[in-house]
């Protein structure tokens, strides 16, 4: 009860902040910002530099009421395949900026469902992808894939190409939550799945679950993290369901007295955390977990972990360029959005070979505040010297925000051997305390940035 006092004391069940995949949050991206600067910006990008790519699908055969990501349905694959020859000439127009040395260290397909496109069509936009980008010697392919849309042909199509990481979206095997919204998927087609990556030799499976979710409750999650630790994930993530029909329309299917109270969603999430660990599974983060075989493990143990648009990352790549509708490119310049509607993406791509249509440009203070926040998602700490170091024309700055952040969060933080360091006990109040740092920094600042 101490814990949840505390945790109550700084607003944990009732905070509205960010999850911090990108800094600024996409939210904040202004509009002005597009294809000049995306021409610059890849142009910019050093030879010989190792670059991520991320390739949008925006379509699905059926809206997951839960779903807040840009998605829309389609009964059909015309669409699709039209789609995907607009992707194969924004691929070809990116990669004509971008010096010849660059080789592309990984490549995420992700959705909507990607696992939607017909094993030809699959094979189609891999040839124009790899055919694009040299991958490096230790280069991942990884894909999202819906265990519900995804036919063996296709499966084995991205075998073909060298998939070795799949990530397999689960939320919830519970009938009753699954009914609640709008998405039906066995425990049995996902282990057939699961079963059939392994025989062909893909190397890592990661699953994705929810908790906070309609008609969730302890015993059925419970049950859900019995089926799912069967198959034997390298990776795991548990994500909150976030609840907001003013920005995702489908989810007003979902009966809002259904949904989990929130001292409930963090019991949840406790129970996934302690089921993980007696496991075995490595705790990465505040809601990833690893097997001490995994990159991720690894990359968390050396004090290397990352964090971008899909959470917690191994990626080292300074550039990561999207494609497809609402993708977004990281440079280290700044941030470019593609149009979000598949209509508007179309419609650039067409002009000018470039979508872009907001996103941000970073000012030194920026990509200060940005390394703050993600030192402190990913280690739990802020080491003032070594940030010293790498931005001493902001020495004032640190100091400042860390005797600040000591004096409003003093029973939460302690001075260790990595500077300001967050006590254990204190870690889901981790973006709580990253969204102070927005406002510490933010101060005086006239280019704008804080959330």
């Amino acid at each position: 009860m101490e814990k949840i006092a505390l945790l109550n004391k700084y607003g944990l069940f009732d905070a509205k902040v960010p999850r911090y995949t990108s800094y600024p949050p996409a939210n904040h991206f202004e509009n002005g910002v597009g294809p000049r600067h995306q021409d610059s910006w890849l142009r910019a990008v050093p030879d010989g530099a190792e670059i991520s790519v991320y390739v949008h699908i925006p379509f699905c055969k059926r809206l997951c009421w839960f779903c807040a990501c840009r998605t829309q349905g389609t009964k059909t694959l015309r669409p699709v395949d039209a789609y995907v020859e607009v992707l194969k000439a924004e691929i070809t127009k990116v990669r004509s900026k971008l010096p010849k040395g660059v080789k592309m260290a990984r490549l995420h397909l992700g959705g909507g469902t990607p696992t939607i496109l017909s094993a030809d069509t699959m094979r189609d936009l891999l040839s124009s992808i790899f055919g694009a980008f040299e991958r490096t010697e230790t280069h991942e392919f990884s894909v999202e894939i819906d265990p519900t849309e995804a036919s063996t042909e296709l499966l084995d199509t991205l075998v073909e190409f060298g998939l070795n990481r799949a990530s397999i979206g689960v939320q919830d095997f519970a009938e009753h939550v699954q009914d609640a919204i709008g998405r039906p998927q066995t425990f049995e087609k996902t282990a057939r799945v699961v079963t059939h990556l392994r025989a062909a030799g893909v190397p890592s499976i990661n699953m994705d679950l929810l908790y906070g979710l309609p008609t969730q409750t302890h015993q059925s999650f419970h049950a859900t993290i019995d089926q799912v630790l069967k198959m034997c994930p390298d990776r795991l993530a548990i994500y909150g369901y976030a609840h907001v029909p003013w920005m995702s329309k489908r989810q007003v299917m979902i009966n809002e007295a259904d949904l989990p109270k929130p001292i409930t969603r963090f019991e949840l999430a406790e129970l996934a955390q302690r089921r993980f660990v007696d496991a075995g599974y490595g705790m990465i983060g505040i809601d990833h977990f690893a097997l001490a075989t995994d990159s991720l493990f690894d990359a968390d143990a050396r004090g290397k972990l990352r964090r971008n648009f899909q959470g917690y990352t191994d990626d080292t790549a300074d550039t990561l360029i999207g494609f497809g509708a609402s993708a977004i490119s990281k440079f280290r310049e700044g941030f470019i959005q593609n149009a979000p509607s598949t209509s508007a993406y179309q419609e650039r791509i067409a002009d000018t070979g470039f979508a872009g249509h907001k996103g941000y440009v970073m000012s030194d203070h920026d990509l200060l505040v940005a390394q703050m926040v993600e030192d402190l998602m990913c280690r739990f700490a802020i080491d003032d010297k070594k940030l010293m170091a790498a931005f001493p024309d902001q020495e004032t700055v640190i100091r400042q925000t860390v005797v600040s952040l000591m004096n409003e969060f003093q029973d939460l933080l302690f001075i260790g051997k990595e500077g300001l360091m967050l006590r254990h006990q204190a870690y889901a109040l981790v973006r709580i305390i990253a969204k102070r740092i927005d406002d510490f920094t933010s101060v005086g600042e006239s280019h704008s940035a804080a959330v």
